[in-house]
C-alpha cells in the first residue's frame, strides 16, 4: 500500500536537505589550470569563477592571442570540476532521502 503522509515527509526532508547542500556550495572550491600552470581559474560549486591568475610571462602584446585560449581552457576545466564536486556533495547530503528510480532526471536540483 503507498504510503501518502510517509511520502510527504520524505519529501519535505529531502527539500531542507537538497537546500542545506546547495547553500554549502558556495564554500566548495575548485582550482584548474593550463598552459601547464600558466592560467590557473578557481571556482565554487555554486559555478562562480573567484579568482583567475594569469603568470607575467603572458602578458605579452604576441601572446594575446594564447592568453585568450588558456584562459577559455582554464575557466572551462574549473567549470566542469566544480560541477561534479557540487553534484558529489549533493548527492553525498541527500543519501537515502532520493530513490533510485531509473529515468528520474534530477538534473534540476544540481544533482
Amino acid at each position: 500500500m503507498f504510503d501518502m503522509m510517509g511520502m510527504m515527509s520524505k519529501m519535505k526532508d529531502l527539500q531542507e536537505k537538497m537546500k542545506q547542500a546547495q547553500d554549502q556550495l558556495q564554500y566548495l572550491t575548485a582550482t584548474a589550470e593550463s598552459g601547464g600552470g600558466l592560467v590557473r581559474a578557481t571556482a565554487n560549486g555554486q559555478r562562480r569563477l573567484l579568482k583567475l591568475e594569469i603568470d607575467e610571462s603572458l602578458l605579452q602584446p604576441q601572446d594575446r592571442e594564447m592568453l585568450a585560449d588558456l584562459v577559455v581552457a582554464a575557466v572551462n576545466k574549473v567549470m566542469e570540476e566544480a560541477g561534479e564536486k557540487a553534484s558529489a556533495e549533493i548527492k553525498s547530503k541527500t543519501a537515502g532521502l532520493i530513490p533510485n528510480i531509473p529515468g528520474l532526471d534530477l538534473g534540476g536540483f544540481g544533482l
